[in-house]
């Protein structure tokens, strides 16, 4: 079964900070095997020139195409042009996000389960990855 996975490069978001892009940049990806597996392969083969890639959160899904996912994420979000930064090297898959929506929809959810007072705390990168995964699948 395929996993729908969310893997961060501690490198990759020094380099966006430093461009102007972005500290918070994020790769979403499918795999048909382990998540960990992809990430080490993603490490192998240096994706985006970096090799210090490793897994935020995984989910395992009924069916899944990367590209399909990768579409729907494209409506929602901003993703990060492999064209424009040479240093990406034609990476697909990497997004930039604004942390005050991820805040923003955990708010939300929080409230919706029926918490009396959802309040707002620091967005740590497992709240993003939580949030990524569950654009993707939506």
């Amino acid at each position: 079964m395929p996993n729908v996975y969310v893997a961060r490069s501690v490198s990759l978001q020094k380099w966006g900070a430093e461009v102007g892009l972005t500290k918070h940049l994020f790769k979403v990806g499918v795999t048909d095997g382990k998540a960990d597996a992809a990430v080490a392969a993603l490490n192998a083969e240096a994706h985006a020139g970096q090799t210090d890639w490793k897994v935020l959160k995984a989910q395992t899904v009924d069916a899944a195409d990367e590209a399909a996912v990768l579409a729907k994420l494209d409506a929602k979000l901003k993703a990060v042009d492999p064209n424009l930064y040479p240093k990406l090297r034609g990476a697909r898959g990497i997004y930039k996000i604004r942390p005050e929506f991820v805040a923003s929809h955990s708010m939300v959810q929080r409230a919706l389960a029926g918490d009396r007072e959802p309040d707002v705390e620091k967005v740590k990168p497992a709240d993003v990855a939580a949030y990524l995964i569950h654009r993707a699948l939506e």
